[in-house]
């Protein structure tokens, strides 16, 4: 696979071989994050579970100090005086029936956080096959199922990100922008890591940590050293 000019003069500065200190490969993904546009700055986490076992899931959310750097559009299934205090606190998007007939019907996904409170699940149920692929799907874990819809609103617009496990049991999830630095980074690594920790099942057996990778959108991964990250 042909890869950029910048792209081979970034990977230069990076020692495949080398596993390194989480400031020292944070600092590493600024330098080489050569992008015309403000590139994302993702984490990729292996962990020593098994996602096939109930027991070993592991999925939350966690409110990002810095932010992800992103604008979050937020639809709310609501009703009532629910509704309205999900407008009050800024949602992008507010309904019930007519906002799923609206995404069934003209196959519309113009939202990034879908909130919901208990009461609608059994409407919105009909739109598993299409949010659940996506990972929109309101789910209580991640605090996306809950009656109190305006600091759901609220968190999200912050910076909150929900973290699960995909099939290969690795956990993807942005940190921020390039743009944010090494130390705002740093903090919200930091943030993201200890909520995963905090997150281990008690089922897993042996090293928690397997992996840890950093990297900008078009930059090349950079490998922290997951025994000095605890788990």
């Amino acid at each position: 696979m042909f890869k950029g000019k910048k792209y081979q003069d970034s990977a230069k500065l990076i020692d495949r071989a080398k596993l390194y200190d989480s400031a020292e490969a944070i600092s590493l993904v600024c330098q080489t994050s050569k992008a015309k546009f403000d590139e994302t700055i993702e984490l990729h986490i292996r962990l020593g579970v098994d996602s096939r076992h109930a027991d070993q899931q592991v999925r939350g959310a966690v409110v990002l100090p810095h932010g992800t750097g992103k604008t979050v559009r937020t639809l709310v299934f609501a009703r009532g005086e629910k509704a309205d205090a999900a407008k009050e606190a800024g949602a992008d998007y507010v309904g019930a029936e007519d906002m799923v007939a609206k995404i069934t019907s003209e196959n519309w996904f113009d939202f990034d956080v879908v909130i919901a409170t208990p009461d609608m699940m059994g409407v919105i149920g009909r739109l598993g096959k299409v949010l659940g692929p996506k990972g929109l799907m309101p789910n209580p874990k991640a605090g996306t199922v809950t009656m109190d819809v305006a600091k759901a609103v609220t968190d999200a617009k912050a910076g909150k990100i929900e973290y699960r496990l995909d099939k290969t049991n690795i956990i993807h999830c942005p940190i921020g922008k390039a743009s944010f630095g090494p130390e705002k980074l740093a903090d919200n690594f930091d943030t993201l890591m200890g909520a995963i920790i905090k997150a281990r099942p008690a089922a897993a057996k042996g090293q928690y940590i397997k992996s840890c990778v950093i990297a900008s959108t078009m930059g090349p991964g950079v490998k922290i050293n997951s025994a000095k990250l605890g788990g």
